[in-house]
């Protein structure tokens, strides 16, 4: 299909559906130039289109074609006029003192979403050198303010007063994930979600959590998997489809529970089941997650019809009704089951989707974060000598035997706590793949102070942002950034090194593949223990070797930046055996 057709179509269909622009008075224009950024920002146009148009400088003739087309479809002379209009104003608004340097763009509305897209890292690098640390773009109709200075972010943090940081999430998740949306000024409500992680996510809450994992973990590697995996014969597969598999399925089941009690549970009907189950999420998973950027940027789910039925089915498996004949929830998916009770403003199936935005955060970046960790450990021969050494002192310490008889090890919070190694090589994986963008809408008009004294003046409902990609590869805070170094995160002591520096100053913010303060991920420390026991477990199972033994870093998806960690452009094959124990 030519992509203009697709634009024609696309137009109807909005004006049809009633749907409206990410900003409450726009023209229905707008709706389809946000559609647009998103294509050329990604690089991803819908599977069919015509590719030929991808010149960025067709791209404002591209808008003006748009204009009158809702002219023509609309009947309304002067529409054109008043897009014109409307597209002046919002491109060159007025600008007051004190606030920062301001970037518009070349192309009204869409300012500067098309470079920012292409490449958020070096767009951002060009900014900061030629406006100083903080700075104003004007991206797909909002003014977003970047604060690019490590020793700043603590002083955005300390504004916390000012900003509506849940508004954001609150929106995006129902965008997404087709909720209704929760009202963030509703305190209670906001409270109970926050209070639901922090009660079933962190410290002692973690140790169910983290030993079911380790069950169920084992369970699908060994005794789960498609491959017949022996210790005389070679699997050779996709390193992160096997990455994928293994953790998602695992994750799957320690959040929502299991058709059947026990490994131990010879239930042949009861295994398929939930067999079938987890086969269907994970296809169903995949086709969802493959366009949530997309979602993101505002396009409405049902331009994508495979990934809408997806979304759907994954919902489905998730109504209360089905999740309550489950064995062994987690107590935060029941904990959250209670709280969606009470919530009058959502039906049963929107109840099932804020559980499928649960799945999707604890999935979507902890797929590829294994993935990278498990690659660099694969390709770093001294970072696979010293894990082994690690995981060896602790099975011994914790009395733990590997063997392959059925009988699985189990290690608890406080001695994967003890493997700074590990720590150390999933940091530095995170550190190189993590292009996470930290949002926070501004409630009220305030007056920003950061670290070097200057003050900025901001307005209500514009966004301040922080990306720390700009941290995580800044030559001048870590040596050689662009390289993998398993031990860049261990002192000399061997123990977790917590001192970087910038300038001759320590940094407090000098890793923040999680996010920061209050919209830090209360889910952090799960994921780093489950990949921590994905690395574990393979290094006690398994021979591992990458196919092509000088295989290089295969490149980042960019199309994904600002939502967290990349995911790889392409597979890396490897091939593997059970250890002869």
């Amino acid at each position: 299909m030519h992509i203009m057709k697709w634009l024609v179509l696309n137009v109807i269909q909005s004006l049809q559906t009633g749907h409206s622009s990410s900003s409450k008075n726009a023209p229905a224009w707008c709706t389809v130039a946000e559609h647009c950024i998103f294509f050329w920002s990604s690089r991803h146009l819908p599977l069919g289109l015509d590719l030929s148009m991808r010149d960025a400088e067709l791209f404002p003739r591209f808008i003006y074609c748009t204009c009158i087309l809702l002219e023509l479809v609309q009947g309304t002379p002067g529409s054109l006029h008043s897009a014109r209009v409307h597209l002046l104003k919002r491109w060159c608004a007025d600008r007051q003192p004190g606030e920062p340097p301001l970037e518009n763009g070349l192309i009204p509305y869409l300012g500067c979403a098309l470079q920012f897209g292409a490449n958020p890292l070096e767009f951002l690098r060009v900014r900061q050198n030629k406006f100083g640390n903080v700075f104003t773009c004007k991206i797909a109709g909002q003014f977003v303010h970047f604060v690019t200075d490590p020793f700043s972010f603590n002083s955005v943090m300390r504004h916390g007063r000012h900003f509506d940081w849940q508004k954001f999430h609150f929106a995006t998740s129902a965008k997404a994930f087709g909720h209704s949306n929760i009202d963030s000024s509703d305190s209670e409500v906001t409270q109970n979600v926050h209070d639901s992680f922090l009660k079933t996510l962190q410290g002692d809450a973690l140790d169910p959590l983290i030993s079911n994992m380790m069950e169920n973990l084992q369970h699908t590697m060994l005794q789960n998997s498609s491959y017949k995996v022996n210790s005389k014969d070679w699997v050779t597969e996709g390193l992160y489809a096997f990455c994928y598999r293994v953790m998602f399925e695992a994750g799957y089941l320690t959040l929502f529970g299991k058709e059947f009690n026990s490994p131990e549970d010879k239930n042949l009907a009861r295994q398929e089941a939930q067999r079938a189950l987890i086969l269907n999420a994970i296809e169903n998973f995949k086709e969802f997650d493959k366009i949530f950027p997309a979602l993101v940027a505002g396009l409405p789910i049902h331009v994508f019809k495979s990934a809408y039925s997806a979304r759907e089915n994954l919902a489905k498996d998730l109504l209360h009704e089905n999740l309550r004949k489950r064995n062994n929830i987690s107590e935060l998916i029941s904990l959250r089951m209670f709280l969606n009770e009470s919530m009058t403003s959502l039906n049963d199936m929107e109840k099932a989707k804020t559980h499928l935005a649960l799945l999707w955060a604890s999935q979507a970046n902890t797929l590829p974060a294994t993935f990278w960790s498990v690659f660099y450990l694969l390709r770093c021969p001294h970072a696979m000598k010293a894990s082994t050494e690690e995981v060896q002192r602790v099975l011994e310490k914790a009395s733990q035997k590997v063997n392959c008889d059925g009988r699985y090890i189990f290690l608890n919070r406080h001695e994967l706590d003890d493997m700074p190694v590990l720590d150390s090589i999933i940091k530095e994986a995170m550190r190189l793949s993590s292009a996470s963008l930290n949002i926070r809408v501004a409630k009220e008009n305030f007056v920003l102070h950061i670290d070097d004294k200057q003050a900025f003046n901001i307005r209500k409902d514009d966004i301040v942002a922080l990306y720390p990609q700009m941290v995580h590869l800044n030559p001048d805070i870590y040596e050689d950034p662009n390289n993998f170094k398993y031990d860049r995160y261990l002192g000399e002591d061997g123990k977790e090194k917590t001192s970087f520096f910038l300038n001759g100053r320590k940094l407090k913010y000098y890793y923040m593949p999680f996010g920061s303060g209050k919209t830090k991920c209360p889910g952090r420390q799960f994921a780093v223990h489950e990949i921590k026991q994905m690395l574990t477990l393979i290094i006690c199972y398994f021979d591992m070797e990458l196919v092509d033994k000088n295989i290089r870093s295969p490149p980042l998806d960019q199309s994904r930046a600002g939502l967290g960690i990349l995911q790889p452009t392409h597979d890396v094959d490897f091939r593997y055996k059970l250890k002869a124990h």
